[in-house]
């Protein structure tokens, strides 16, 4: 009965154009995605964005969905009503219809931590889950199949887009050793205004500091916040390297599955196993 109740649902929402979009969006060619596998910096950078758009009118979580949507969360027939060019957030695997990407990659390592942290956030895993436990989980893309693992994740944009000029590549750790210049090379992607003042502006309001206390009074009112542990943060450390204090034998054996893939995305393995593609 609840699969049918759930069906019965689904089946509705689609009717009346209340499903979200997700996958089956419409597409615009002057459109740009902002595309990670989960928990690598998405929702930082559309701070970013949209606090290098409207500097004067600082985005909240409360704003987020109405000035840079998720696919997941708002339906086709509303994103179709927002004011083009727009930029949309996503976390899909390789989509050819996507014109312009901005691509943002996260040591797995420390996605493995931040990801189990917000499932326990989520409810999806209880308390008693360990992350030894979850690893294999999360190697599997158990909790979002379709958006499939890191591994593959990175690859399938990587291996399509990774030398055109329409595909913006940026690493998680490069935005936090440095926000101001990988804030200067998003606008200009985006052909914003790149003034030192403006890039300043918007680093200050999409700190880590701004968003968690963003969060605390909003958590409630946000899509991605409202139904979860209110005891767990979404906004976390903002760091990176915390996966060294994983146990030895997850982190091998995340890098003899992915190395070849960690390597090539430019973090360091730490480990002599051998690499074993999935």
């Amino acid at each position: 009965m609840p699969n049918l109740k759930k069906q019965i649902t689904g089946y509705l929402r689609a009717m009346t154009g209340r499903q979200a979009a997700a996958r089956g969006l419409t597409v615009y060619p002057d459109d740009t995605f902002l595309v990670s596998f989960p928990r690598s910096g998405n929702t930082w950078t559309r701070f970013l964005v949209c606090n290098l758009m409207k500097p004067d009118d600082p985005v909240t979580f409360a704003q987020l969905e109405s000035r840079i949507p998720e696919i997941y969360y708002v339906p086709n027939r509303k994103l179709r009503t927002f004011a083009r060019p727009r930029v949309i957030k996503s976390h899909e695997c390789f989509d050819p219809r996507y014109p312009r990407v901005i691509y943002i990659v996260r040591d797995p390592r420390d996605v493995l931590i931040s990801y189990y942290e917000f499932q326990l956030k989520r409810r999806v895993i209880s308390d008693a889950c360990s992350i030894e436990e979850f690893l294999p989980r999360f190697m599997r893309s158990e909790i979002e199949p379709k958006i499939g693992c890191w591994r593959d994740h990175v690859v399938s944009w990587t291996a399509t887009r990774g030398n055109s000029e329409n595909f913006l590549f940026l690493h998680y750790e490069d935005m936090l050793a440095d926000t101001p210049s990988e804030a200067t090379k998003i606008a200009a992607f985006l052909g914003l205004d790149c003034s030192p003042e403006r890039i300043a502006r918007a680093v200050a309001l999409s700190s880590a500091d701004r968003m968690r206390k963003l969060e605390k009074e909003e958590s409630k009112q946000w899509s991605a916040t409202k139904k979860t542990r209110q005891d767990k943060a979404f906004v976390r450390k903002a760091e990176s390297g915390g996966w060294k204090s994983l146990p030895e034998h997850c982190v091998a054996q995340l890098e003899a599955a992915w190395g070849d893939v960690i390597s090539s995305v430019g973090y360091q393995l730490v480990t002599r196993r051998p690499v074993v593609s999935l």
